[in-house]
Formats: structure tokens, C-alpha cells, sequence
């Protein structure tokens, strides 16, 4: 199974974004998250740009909505030709399987360009994963802004098991669930993870987080490494250490 760790490119432009992406030509070519900031900033555009640069896209948008509109949505979004896109699991299973089935209409015909990273029986729609609970939440907030009575933890497994219920290739969970949710789902259930901090960094506004090193040791299978990378003094150096301490090389 492949694994890998992606930047979070939370930039607020086209320019901010390439010039950044400039900065590792010479160097292997990083796996990047558009998310929403971006991808509302720029539209549909600056993820055909970043994939003729030859890098793979996590498509960060989060859908959540009916099952029918997040149908429509998905088989938009798969002409795009990411890697990887992603759902909200409180949408239920039928929303799961919905969106699901979008990517599978949407798809390309013809060989995938990265057949590893890629989802389905033929490889040839991007893998589609669902958030269970963002890092930035807290048992305590869960249980009481959201209504959600049982622990964080029973919470974030039941989400993934629904998921994999609904044919899903993964979840994002923070990197200390990663563990859990292979036990429950099994080995080939991919965990995506935020939440990722070295250990003599600021954990910034989240508070579910670990290192690279203790992600992998974990069970994650993608890490997602924002500003340690994208505001470090020099951030192809701080992506050589991710990929040191996450891949070992």
C-alpha cells in the first residue's frame, strides 16, 4: 500500500500556491491538498495547473449535502482527475455510497495516469474518503455543541465503519485513530491524517495531533503536513524531514 505525505497548500491565491510549488522543482514532486480557500479563491483552473505540473491533488472540499446533490457533484469533480477527494461521513451511508456512485460516472475511460494511488476495481477513479471528525475538535465540543453523546472515539470508528459499509477507500481521522479505525475496518482501509506537528512546533489551532514519525508508527497511511511545511523558513527542508521521519528516507 502506498503511502505518502501531502501539503496542505492552504494558500490564498494562484500565485501565492505556484510560487510556492516553484520552490521544489529539482526535487520530488509533492503530493498536494487544494482545499477550500484555494479551490473557492481560483475555481476549477488552478487544479488542472498544479496537475500539469505533475503533481498528484487531494481535492479537499468536504462535501456534505443530500445524497443526490452530492452525486451530481462528485461526477463533476471526478473530471477533474484528482487523486483523492473527500465527503463529510455525518452524511450518512447513502450519502457516502451517492457520492460514490458520482465518481463512478464521471470517471475517464482509458488506463489511470498514477495506478496506485488510484480507487475501484480498475483504478481508474480518484479514491474518495470521508471525514470523521475534524482535529480540531475535542470530545468535549463533540458532546456538547454537536449532541453527540457517545465518546470521541466510538464516535469516529462507528463514522469510519459506516464508510467502509458504503464502499469508501478511507477516512480522514486524526494520525492517534489511526490505529483503531485499521482495527475496526481492517488493513486496507486507508487513514488520511491531519494533524500532524514536529514535535519543537506549535500545535496552532488543533488538538487531536502527533508527529511523522508517530503517525507512521500508528498506522497512517497519508499524512497531511500544512504549516510546518508551507510556513517554514525554508519549506523544502521541512518536507525533507516529513518524508525522513514519516517514510524513513
Amino acid at each position: 500500500m502506498a503511502k505518502d505525505v501531502i501539503i496542505a497548500c492552504d494558500f490564498a491565491g494562484r500565485q501565492q500556491t505556484l510560487d510556492f510549488l516553484d520552490r521544489f522543482e529539482g526535487v520530488r514532486k509533492p503530493f498536494v491538498k487544494i482545499g477550500m480557500e484555494l479551490f473557492y479563491a481560483e475555481g476549477p483552473d488552478i487544479v488542472r495547473e498544479i496537475r500539469r505540473r505533475g503533481h498528484p491533488i487531494f481535492l479537499d472540499l468536504k462535501l456534505h449535502d443530500i445524497p443526490n446533490t452530492v452525486r451530481k457533484a462528485m461526477k463533476v469533480l471526478s473530471g477533474l482527475d484528482v487523486d483523492m477527494c473527500n465527503v463529510h461521513a455525518a452524511g450518512t451511508v447513502d450519502m457516502m455510497r451517492a457520492a460514490l456512485e458520482g465518481l463512478c460516472e464521471g470517471r475517464k475511460p482509458g488506463p489511470p495516469k498514477i495506478s496506485d494511488l488510484r480507487g475501484g476495481l480498475d483504478g481508474t477513479r480518484p479514491l474518495l474518503i470521508a471525514v470523521t471528525q475534524l482535529t480540531s475538535t475535542s470530545e468535549e465540543r463533540m458532546q456538547k455543541e454537536l449532541l453527540i453523546g457517545a465518546g470521541i472515539n466510538d464516535t469516529i470508528v462507528k463514522y469510519a465503519q459506516n464508510a467502509r459499509e458504503a464502499g469508501l477507500d478511507g477516512v480522514v481521522c486524526s494520525p492517534l485513530e489511526a490505529g483503531m479505525i485499521k482495527q475496526a475496518c481492517g488493513a486496507d482501509f486507508l487513514t488520511v491524517t491531519p494533524g500532524i506537528r514536529f514535535a519543537d512546533a506549535s500545535s496552532d489551532d488543533q488538538v487531536r495531533i502527533t508527529t511523522p514519525a508517530r503517525a507512521r508508527k500508528i498506522g497512517s497511511d497519508y499524512i497531511v503536513v500544512g504549516r510546518p511545511v508551507t510556513a517554514a523558513p525554508d519549506p523544502v527542508a521541512a518536507y525533507r524531514r516529513c518524508l525522513n521521519e514519516f517514510l524513513n528516507q
